[in-house]
C-alpha cells in the first residue's frame, strides 16, 4: 500500500542494497589550466600559441560552451585544447584523455563539438580566390616563376582512414590498395587554402572531383578572371593549365619548369597541413566524421597561417604519377600555346634568375 505523504513510491530494502553494491563511484578529476604553460610547450602540444588558443576559445565559445557547470564541466578552453591535442597528435582518444586528465568519452565529445563548430566558419576562413584582391594573388604567383594570371594551384591528396564496414568499403580503396578520402584543395601563393572538397572516396579520380565541384561550375560560367594550375592528371582547359606531356626543348620545357615551380605551392600546403595536424596521416573514424575533421583542420590551418603561427618545416612531396582520363580540350591547348608564345621570354628570365 502506497503512502500518500511520500512523494516517491517506496523502494524495497533489498533493491536499495543492490543499488548501493552496483553503484559506480564518480571520480571528479582535478584538471589544470591548459594555458598555464610556456608558449613553446603550447605550440608543441596544440600547434597554437597562447594568443592563438585564446582567439580560438573566443571564436568557438558560442558553439562549444557547456550548458551546465555541474560536476566540474569542461570549460571552453579545455574543450578546445583537447581537440587541438588530438588534431596535432592523431593519437588514440584514451591517450589524449590521459594527457588532459579526462575520460575517453569526454574527449570524444569535445573533439566532435570543436570540429562541428569549425565547419560553421568554413565560408569565413576558406574563401576563393583569396581574402586578398585577385590582382594581389596574381602578383604573388607571378613573383615565383613568372607564370601570368594565376589565381590558384589545385591538387588532390589522400587522407588515410580505417576500412569502413558495409557494402561501400571497396569505394574507399585507392590505387595503392589502402582506404582513404580523396581531398581536393586549392591554395594561393602564401599557402592559404582557398577551396576544399572533402567528400569523395579514395577510388575517385582527381579530374572527376574537379568536374563535379562547384569551383568548376563557377569557372565554366566565367565567374573568375584567372587560371588554375594543375598536374597532368587533369585535362587542360581555357582556365586550367597543365604541363605539356612531351615538351619540346625550348619554350615548352621552360613553360613546364615555370608551372612546376608555381604549382609547388599546393604541395607545400599539403605538407604544412599534414605536419601541423598529424591526425591527417591516418584517421581512425568513420568516413563522414573523417571528412568533417579534414575540413576543420583546413580552417585551423588558415587561422594559423593568417595569425602567423609557427610554420612546420616540410619538404615538397613528389608529384603522383597520374595519367589523364580524357584529352585536353582544344581551347585549353590553345590557351597553353598562347602563354608559351607570348610569355616565354619572361618565364626564361625568371627561371634563369633563380
Amino acid at each position: 500500500m502506497s503512502c500518500p505523504f511520500l512523494r516517491e513510491p517506496p523502494i524495497a530494502e533489498g533493491a536499495r542494497v543492490i543499488r548501493r553494491v552496483f553503484r559506480i563511484q564518480r571520480i571528479l578529476r582535478d584538471r589544470q589550466d591548459p594555458l598555464a604553460q610556456h608558449d613553446s610547450v603550447l605550440i608543441e602540444r596544440y600547434r597554437f600559441s597562447r594568443e592563438g588558443i585564446i582567439y580560438l576559445t573566443n571564436l568557438l565559445d558560442p558553439h562549444v560552451k557547456s550548458t551546465t557547470h555541474r560536476s566540474r564541466a569542461l570549460t571552453t578552453a579545455q574543450t578546445v585544447c583537447i581537440a587541438l591535442r588530438y588534431f596535432a597528435s592523431g593519437t588514440f582518444l584514451y591517450t589524449c584523455g590521459d594527457a588532459e586528465n579526462v575520460g575517453k568519452s569526454a574527449v570524444c565529445r569535445a573533439i566532435r563539438k570543436v570540429y562541428l563548430a569549425l565547419k560553421h566558419f568554413l565560408g569565413v576562413f576558406v574563401v576563393f580566390p583569396s581574402h586578398l584582391r585577385p590582382q594581389v594573388v596574381k602578383q604573388g604567383f607571378f613573383a615565383i616563376a613568372g607564370f601570368p594570371n594565376v589565381i590558384g594551384t589545385i591538387d588532390c591528396t589522400h587522407i588515410a582512414i580505417k576500412a569502413p564496414p558495409g557494402p561501400t568499403e571497396g569505394d574507399f580503396v585507392n590505387r595503392k590498395g589502402g582506404h582513404s578520402i580523396n581531398v581536393q584543395m586549392v591554395c594561393d601563393s602564401m599557402c592559404h587554402i582557398t577551396n576544399v572538397e572533402a567528400k569523395w572516396p579514395g577510388s575517385v579520380h582527381d579530374s572527376r572531383i574537379f568536374r563535379e565541384s562547384g569551383l568548376c561550375t563557377s569557372f565554366e560560367r566565367g565567374a573568375y578572371d584567372g587560371i588554375l594550375l594543375g598536374d597532368r592528371g587533369y585535362a587542360c582547359r581555357q582556365y586550367f593549365m597543365t604541363p605539356f606531356p612531351d615538351p619540346n626543348p625550348g619554350p615548352q620545357t621552360r613553360y613546364n619548369a615555370a608551372l612546376a615551380r608555381t604549382r609547388a605551392r599546393i604541395e607545400m600546403t599539403f605538407g604544412q597541413l599534414k605536419e601541423r595536424f598529424q591526425c591527417l596521416k591516418r584517421l581512425r573514424v568513420a568516413p563522414d566524421r573523417a571528412c568533417d575533421i579534414i575540413v576543420a583542420c583546413a580552417v585551423l590551418h588558415n587561422i594559423a597561417t593568417i595569425r602567423r603561427e609557427r610554420t612546420p618545416v616540410v619538404e615538397v612531396q613528389p608529384d603522383d604519377d597520374l595519367q589523364p582520363v580524357h584529352l585536353d580540350q582544344p581551347s585549353g591547348r590553345a590557351a597553353r600555346d598562347r602563354i608559351v608564345q607570348h610569355n616565354f621570354h619572361e618565364i626564361v628570365q625568371n627561371v634563369l634568375a633563380c
